[in-house]
């Protein structure tokens, strides 16, 4: 901003205002003040400089009125003031200039801070809405992991309730067979009864491949008409040894188990399932095998 007075104008000011009447130090500071219309004050390290320079050239004197130093124009600050009339009349309209610039200059300054201001304020708000949006899509995305998770727990619930009913079934399929096994082994006949053991396993198990346990109804102890044996296991012939028509058994059995996997394919669910089944057949027929088991002599 440019000065407000060109050099020596205030001097010259300051003479004019004293001119009017005795003032002290403070009324003259807001004399300027009102002069400017609010837009410019001068300092009292302004003012009161230049008029104890004043008074030591001759141009004003002071009087002490309550504390306070109450300054008035002499005759040499008048004879001053006259001469230089014209001066002062410009300094009036520079004065007026000086205000109408102030007054550009501060309109002009409180247009750019509003400038500013506006920008600031929406760039707040577009980024409060970047950040609404962002929130948005994270609940969003919250919610939908929330139903992913629900609906995973679900699955993995039934999916746990037909492994128990599949569990349950196939003990109860193994018990049966155990049973007819048993009730051979019994009777002294353990090769016929491994035979249809496995025959009935087979039989199971090749349900399971076609289409799963749920497919199939709880086991029951079948006739011939209703579940007809493999043609392998309604082969009786002996060839006199045990143990090699034990390996042919075993055998058959397994083609009989590749053959329905080849056919209906193997789901990871039925691996699970068949190996479970196997586990526990082979338990039991292992069991009935070994020296002291129920039927371990031969007729």
């Amino acid at each position: 901003m440019p000065p407000v007075f060109a050099h020596g104008r205030l001097r010259l000011y300051l003479l004019k205002l004293l001119d009017e009447a005795p003032r002290h130090g403070y009324e003259v500071i807001r004399l300027l003040e009102e002069r400017f219309q609010g837009l410019y004050a001068p300092s009292a390290g302004t003012v009161y400089p230049r008029l104890a320079k004043l008074e030591a050239e001759g141009l004003v004197t002071h009087a002490t009125e309550g504390g306070r130093k109450v300054y008035s124009i002499t005759d040499a600050g008048r004879a001053e003031l006259a001469g230089r009339e014209g001066e002062l009349a410009d300094l009036e309209l520079e004065i007026r200039d000086s205000v109408s610039e102030l007054a550009a200059e501060i309109r002009d300054d409180v247009r750019g801070a509003a400038g500013k201001l506006r920008s600031e304020m929406r760039a707040a708000a577009s980024e409060s809405r970047t950040r609404d949006s962002s929130f948005t899509d994270v609940k969003e995305e919250l919610r939908r992991a929330k139903q992913e998770w629900r609906e995973q727990t679900r699955q993995a619930r039934a999916e746990a309730q037909s492994a128990r009913r599949e569990a349950r079934e196939f003990q109860r399929i193994a018990k049966q067979v155990q049973e007819q096994v048993q009730d051979h082994f019994t009777r002294g006949d353990w090769p016929t009864g491994v035979r249809e053991g496995l025959s009935e396993l087979s039989a199971q198990l090749g349900g399971l491949m076609g289409g799963g346990a749920a497919s199939r109804p709880p086991f029951v102890k079948q006739d011939p008409a209703a579940a007809p044996e493999p043609e392998w296991a309604k082969d009786t012939a002996s060839t006199g040894d045990p143990a090699r028509d034990l390996d042919r058994l075993l055998d058959r059995f397994r083609d009989d188990i590749r053959d329905a996997a080849r056919d209906h394919g193997v789901t990871a669910a039925q691996l699970s399932e068949t190996r479970r089944r196997l586990a526990t057949t082979a338990a039991h027929i292992t069991g009935l095998l070994r020296p002291g088991g129920t039927g371990g002599s031969s007729s």
